[in-house]
């Protein structure tokens, strides 16, 4: 195996390690645009992903310049990573002069920062596209074939770490929610029973008076049978 091919293989490594436990979203992301950089024939790199209005904000870039080119991108809706969110596909150009046919604001901007290159992968599962991983380089020239192809590798696993990181949160969420209603429910069950013993009710009717009390007041049910139970709350039928 050549020393490349070990960089390669430690760093898909790292970056599966990194989805483990205590994920740290934006450490993962700067740990995926330093990697991507060191083995690609790159000088830098940044990652834009979608926010929950569908639009790309800048999240990890290997350099304050390069946030501030990503920015610049976005501001102005012009540049490779907007085109391979947008497409989800793979942009590039094979020289400046095309870079400037395409978006000529951008072009000037990349080269006000010292770069001669800019292209882009989109971060994709299937057909959802959540952002796109951008690389810049000071010599002209697309990147070849092979550096692409590691790109969009790279992108993928970072687009399945960050889906895995929001289906794991959006599952103990859940968990927590269904916790949260069992507790409630015997807390509700308790209320039940203590404000028929009060009152003269049928459980089902207490329920009732609960339920009708709770919609009037605009006060949550487990609040009201709190209240009940700890006789705080005093109902009649």
């Amino acid at each position: 195996m050549t020393t490349r091919e070990e960089a390669i293989s430690d760093t898909f490594v790292l970056l599966a390690d990194t989805l483990v436990a205590e994920f740290d979203v934006l450490d993962f992301l700067h740990t995926l645009v330093e990697r991507t950089v060191a083995l690609l024939d790159a000088d830098a790199g940044g990652i834009m992903l979608a926010d929950q209005r569908g639009g790309l904000e800048v999240l990890a870039a290997s350099s304050h310049e390069v946030r501030l080119v990503e920015l610049f991108e976005v501001q102005n809706e012009e540049g490779p990573c907007l085109e391979a969110f947008r497409s989800g596909e793979a942009v590039t150009k094979p020289d400046l002069a095309a870079m400037r046919r395409s978006w000529p604001a951008f072009t000037a901007r990349v080269e006000q920062a010292g770069f001669a290159s800019a292209q882009a992968v989109p971060m994709r599962l299937r057909d959802e596209v959540i952002g796109a991983l951008n690389v810049f380089r000071r010599a002209p020239g697309a990147l070849s074939a092979s550096d692409m192809r590691l790109a969009r590798a790279l992108a993928d696993i970072g687009t399945i770490g960050l889906l895995q990181e929001r289906s794991l949160r959006a599952r103990d969420r859940l968990a927590e929610q269904l916790q949260g209603a069992l507790n409630s429910r015997v807390l509700i069950e308790q209320a039940k029973g203590v404000l028929a013993e009060r009152t003269g009710l049928e459980v089902g009717q207490a329920f009732s008076v609960m339920r009708a009390h709770a919609r009037n007041s605009g006060t949550p049910l487990a609040v009201v049978a709190g209240d009940v139970v700890e006789g705080r709350l005093r109902l009649h039928g």
